[in-house]
């Protein structure tokens, strides 16, 4: 008799109210509200160092994880009984389909569908058990809690279009104040067009206004220029002013706003210029090739967003057919990940718009979807057809084959 190989990892039992409450949470995975106040994120699941999302996000993240943890890796073929468990329960919970729409995807009996889930369930329960059972980590000090490395390793940026010209008018606000008190002008040139760059604003804002004051606390009295170009892949951001020979900070950009930009994979340079001038530049867009994923699946994107984590390219987000159109023609992404089963515009009409609008026709379209009909996809214009569920190695396959990783 054939034994999971799962099962191995099942090495602490939870009780059977644990693996009925991680079944409630399965069965609610996108509803937030009941969540919020569900048991297992009230009393903390852990959410692998996650700690800024809510206790109901955390809960569900972790078991999204969970669940990735019974994959069987690349490979294995998708009916293959070692990879049941993991596509019955990515089938049935985090794509959405009845029980009997996923026993005819894998080709078993009902019965043996509902016998497989209940087990994936158990296995489920038995990751998540096995974690809280973990000894907890040594209390931090207050020193470390607050220390840079710390605050860090809680950040997570969440790139979307972001208009660099409201988080210019932002910083420059900021700090007018601080400027005037050293008898600083600030002169801001920017394009009459907004200038859309896919990051996560909160980081970039806070980028921006560092990157502001410091240049004005290192500058001279006298004019301070920040000036923004837009280019076809790139936009550029440059600070220009005479330093001050008292200031004791020779950078504008220190090692903790560095950080920042890094996440954000944004460039800079710092150089001198004639006349004793100084030039401080970032650099956006420079991050690689941007995937715009549209489908009204939450799970599917964050689940891309883990498969493609060590690649050069970001991930950007649409839940909705009117919204990724939106944001294909503001950003222009190097390719699109389109779902098919979308409420009010689905894929097949959002991609025929796509093919039409001059911004948007040459940006490769890769249908992913349940619908396993790749002759109509290609006829309406898709660059790839990926039938549902998507293993890393088949997402990374179609992104090298476009030349966007």
């Amino acid at each position: 008799m054939e034994t999971d190989h799962h099962d191995a990892q099942a090495h602490t039992t939870p009780p059977k109210s644990f693996v009925k409450q991680v079944k409630q949470v399965l069965e609610h995975l996108y509803d937030f509200p009941y969540l919020e106040g569900h048991p297992l994120a009230l009393e903390g699941v852990r959410a692998l160092g996650r700690s800024t999302e809510t206790p109901g996000q955390c809960l569900r993240r972790e078991c999204l994880t969970a669940i990735e943890a019974l994959s069987p890796g690349p490979g294995v073929p998708f009916r293959a009984p070692r990879a049941r468990l993991y596509n019955l329960l990515h089938l049935h919970y985090v794509e959405g389909m009845t029980v009997k729409e996923a026993a005819h995807e894998l080709s078993i009996s009902l019965r043996q569908t509902y016998r497989d889930l209940r087990r994936g369930e158990e296995s489920v329960a038995a990751v998540l058990w096995s974690r809280r059972a973990a000894p907890p980590p040594q209390e931090a000090g207050a020193a470390h809690v607050s220390s840079v490395q710390t605050e860090f390793a809680r950040l997570e940026t969440h790139p979307r279009p972001t208009d660099l010209h409201r988080l210019v008018q932002y910083a420059q606000k900021a700090v007018e104040q601080l400027a005037a008190q050293r008898a600083i002008g600030l002169h801001i040139e920017v394009p009459s067009e907004p200038v859309i760059v896919s990051a996560d604003p909160v980081v970039a804002q806070q980028v921006l206004v560092n990157a502001l004051s410091h240049a004005v606390q290192q500058a001279q009295a006298g004019t301070l220029e920040m000036t923004l170009v837009a280019e076809k892949e790139q936009a550029h951001l440059t600070l220009r002013y005479t330093p001050d020979p008292k200031a004791t900070d020779a950078l504008v950009i220190n090692d903790v706003v560095a950080q920042l930009v890094g996440r954000l994979g944004w460039k800079v340079k710092q150089e001198d210029q004639p006349e004793g001038a100084r030039a401080v530049t970032l650099r956006m867009g420079t991050h690689g090739s941007t995937v715009l994923v549209i489908d009204d699946n939450e799970g599917l994107v964050e689940l891309l967003e883990r498969y493609l984590a060590g690649c050069a390219c970001r991930v950007v987000a649409a839940t909705s057919g009117q919204e990724g159109l939106q944001l294909a023609q503001a950003l222009v992404p190097d390719a699109i990940v389109l779902d098919v089963m979308m409420p009010g515009m689905d894929g097949w009409e959002l991609l025929q718009i796509l093919r039409t609008r001059p911004q948007t026709a040459a940006i490769p379209v890769m249908i992913c979807s349940v619908f396993n009909d790749p002759e109509l996809a290609y006829s309406l214009g898709a660059s790839l057809f990926l039938p549902k569920p998507i293993s890393r190695e088949d997402i990374l396959t179609a992104l090298r084959q476009l030349s966007v990783v």
